[in-house]
């Protein structure tokens, strides 16, 4: 198995680790580092990332790095809670739905604004100060909503899993053609009359329903999914507090 393209320039075995006595870059901090990391996502997106180039952003050989992350798991770790340094809640105002319902959108928009910003929080559960803030925040309002603390967690993770993986899904090419620069509704229109011109007493519902299947847009498809957790998490609750 080939070494990883950093691996050259970790300490070796013997050596302290990080936030432990050894050499380190005068003013190096992780905080600039997840800063960096920042940057280099920004720039190349998340498959262009490495310790090398982050540390060349902040001016450093790649082993000063290792002072103070110990991989690059652990600086995606920097950079999963650095992502969230600007994110902001919604109002705390209307009912939980409208409050979560602002939630998720937000995140939305939030990992869409960010080159690559879902493929690194997705899945990631390495809670720095700014992931803090947020989940507390939102796990707040659900326990004021009246969901239990057990319920509460639940759906902090439901929602969370929700908007990340449909920005997942909707930053992946749709198809080859999208790839080489074919827009999203031509990609869709071609999938809508490939359905239309099916066998229709084999496939009597994709030919029906093409229009049906290909003719929402994220927004809608979003929202959709959206309500329908939401009425979900409705029955969690006593009715005078759906």
């Amino acid at each position: 198995m080939p070494a990883d393209e950093d691996d050259a320039a970790r300490p070796g075995p013997g050596d302290p680790g990080p936030g432990r006595s050894g050499p380190s870059h005068s003013g190096l901090t992780r905080d600039a580092l997840a800063r960096a990391a920042l940057r280099v996502l920004e720039r190349e997106g998340l498959a262009g990332l490495s310790m090398r180039k982050v540390a060349a952003e902040v001016g450093v050989k790649a082993a000063s790095l290792y002072w103070h992350v110990r991989n690059k798991e652990e600086l995606l770790d920097l950079l999963n809670d650095a992502l969230m340094a600007d994110a902001e809640a919604p109002p705390r105002s209307g009912d939980w739905r409208t409050q979560l319902r602002g939630y998720c959108r937000r995140y939305r928009a939030h990992l869409l604004g960010r080159r690559d910003a879902a493929k690194v929080v997705a899945g990631r559960l390495a809670p720095g100060p700014h992931l803090l803030r947020l989940m507390e925040d939102q796990l707040d309002r659900l326990r004021e909503a009246g969901f239990s603390p057990a319920d509460s967690a639940m759906i902090s993770y439901l929602l969370g899993a929700y908007v990340q993986g449909f920005v997942l899904q909707e930053q992946s090419p749709m198809a080859a053609a999208e790839t080489t620069g074919t827009g999203r509704r031509e990609v869709a229109a071609a999938a809508a009359e490939r359905f239309r011109t099916l066998p229709a007493a084999e496939f009597p519902n994709l030919v029906a329903m093409a229009d049906d299947l290909t003719g929402p847009d994220l927004d809608a498809r979003f929202e959709f999914g959206l309500d329908r957790i939401l009425d979900g998490l409705a029955a969690l609750l006593p009715p005078e507090r759906r």
